[in-house]
């Protein structure tokens, strides 16, 4: 995978190209729900918090948060939002946690796992500072179990190229059940469709997915005019939703009582 540099490439454009609207927010946050322990307040991981997109949101429902990100930039967008109280963002990444060990209850990654250069270190990192008993919630694609959203079949080998960025399941697991974790649910979370062909198309168009950082100009070219084509057929029918990919687990040891 060709790493993306986010503070060049993408940061003034990603709230826009990734925006989350208030339904779709509400199905994450009550999937994340279902699979964190009950009491209140537990203290969270954003780690790839990009720009803020869960961030405040998780604060609301779970209690405070630590948004980590390596982008410079991303920080500075999630930072100008309107604060949550309980909402803090340090520069840090997956495999250098700037928490102390022990210290959260959850750690939520959502679509930064490609991202991480050295997985096995970040793996060590999720394990020292995650709780015994506390929870990681992996929403990552893999290339066995992909979500092959609707759009893709338009760019040349469009699934084969996304499903390349991506490690098969049984080894993120077999990653983490190394270090003493346990899956406690594998499934998936369809987001309400909040757009038309159209509008999706609009977003598309900002480049913000990883995916379309890994193709050449020529197939760029040639999978927007075939997206193009497709969209003006029925412009404004609601896009198609897709089911992602959400793995819980859950970190060994006794849990503390606090």
């Amino acid at each position: 995978m060709r790493s993306i540099d986010y503070d060049t490439e993408q940061h003034q454009d990603y709230a826009r190209g990734r925006a989350l609207a208030q339904q779709q927010l509400r199905e994450w946050i009550s999937a994340f729900e279902a699979v964190l322990p009950d009491r209140r307040p537990l203290t969270g991981l954003d780690v790839g918090s990009g720009t803020g997109r869960f961030t405040p949101a998780l604060a609301e429902a779970f209690g405070p948060v630590t948004g980590v990100e390596p982008s410079v930039r991303m920080r500075e967008v999630a930072q100008a939002q309107p604060q949550h109280p309980g909402v803090r963002y340090l520069a840090g990444a997956a495999e250098d946690l700037p928490v102390p060990s022990g210290s959260v209850d959850y750690a939520l990654m959502f679509l930064s796992w490609h991202h991480v250069q050295d997985k096995p270190r970040a793996a060590r990192e999720l394990t020292r500072v995650i709780r015994p008993g506390g929870r990681l919630l992996l929403r990552a694609n893999f290339s066995d179990h992909h979500p092959r959203p609707w759009w893709l079949a338009h760019f040349p080998n469009g699934y084969a190229v996304d499903a390349s960025l991506f490690q098969p399941l049984h080894e993120v697991i077999a990653m983490f059940t190394s270090l003493g974790w346990r899956v406690t649910s594998f499934g998936t979370v369809t987001e309400p469709s909040t757009g038309t062909y159209r509008q999706m198309l609009e977003r598309l168009r900002l480049r913000t997915l990883s995916f379309f950082a890994q193709l050449s100009p020529d197939d760029l070219e040639a999978g927007f005019r075939r997206l193009e084509e497709v969209v003006a057929a029925d412009p404004d029918a609601p896009a198609p939703v897709f089911a992602e990919p959400l793995l819980t687990l859950e970190r060994g040891g006794k849990p503390h009582d606090h």
